[in-house]
């Protein structure tokens, strides 16, 4: 019998279909027997390529961070609080499609290469705007907490549309069935609400400290399109 012209199976083609099952049902709905049966092979065969399912569950969050855009935290003519904003809205963008992978893709990037690329870029990028390596190092983990957050589900889209539930134990909910409605729009607007003061704050701070660099000769802070 001949040989395939390419093998059944890939680190790409499995991470894939990985993703995929977690996205559709969870990370609980990701064993051994349920992802080879998707892919039509034995549950050994995925061995060959991940030597444990955690092994496969690091590489399907990496694959969730390379799709973060890095481009612009290497553009030193750009503002820092711009740089910071872009990738910002690109690192949410990225965990919000795959919201039952944040707790892991978040979990620090331990050996992972795209997180400890984007680790790097952010780091630099901050360091390189003047902020010492200490507080470079917090605004990351700021960052990383504030993105995560946002990314884990709606808000907005949390609350019932049934408006009697609102009616008369909680008065200041009356218009909330409106909410589910809305989410999109409202969570999206409290993201960038956020993001504005988040960075709006760190300004100050810069500011406060007497410190005159890169940073301060940006300019005002702005929405930049939000």
């Amino acid at each position: 019998m001949a040989r395939p012209r390419a093998p059944l199976l890939s680190r790409e083609k499995i991470v894939g279909t990985a993703l995929t099952l977690i996205d559709d049902e969870g990370l609980a709905a990701l064993t051994t027997r349920r992802l080879a049966g998707l892919l039509g092979v034995s549950g050994p065969s995925l061995y060959n390529h991940f030597a444990t399912m955690d092994d496969l569950v690091e590489a399907v969050a990496d694959e969730v961070i390379g799709q973060v855009d890095l481009e612009g935290l290497a553009e030193s003519d750009l503002p820092w609080h711009e740089t910071m904003r872009r990738w910002a809205r690109s690192y949410r963008d990225a965990l919000a499609q795959h919201p039952n992978l944040v707790p892991i893709a978040v979990h620090g990037p331990g050996r992972r290469r795209s997180a400890l690329r984007m680790a790097d870029a952010v780091y630099g990028a901050t360091v390189r705007a003047g902020w010492p390596p200490r507080e470079a190092t917090e605004i990351g983990a700021l960052m990383r907490f504030f993105v995560a957050g946002a990314a884990l589900g709606s808000f907005a889209g949390g609350f019932s549309e049934d408006p009697a539930l609102y009616s008369e134990e909680y008065p200041h909910l009356s218009r909330a069935h409106l909410l589910a409605s809305r989410s999109r729009d409202i969570d999206d607007a409290a993201f960038e609400l956020g993001l504005d003061s988040l960075l709006a704050g760190l300004a100050a701070r810069r500011g406060a400290a007497g410190s005159a660099g890169p940073l301060d000769s940006a300019g005002p802070l702005d929405s930049a399109g939000g």
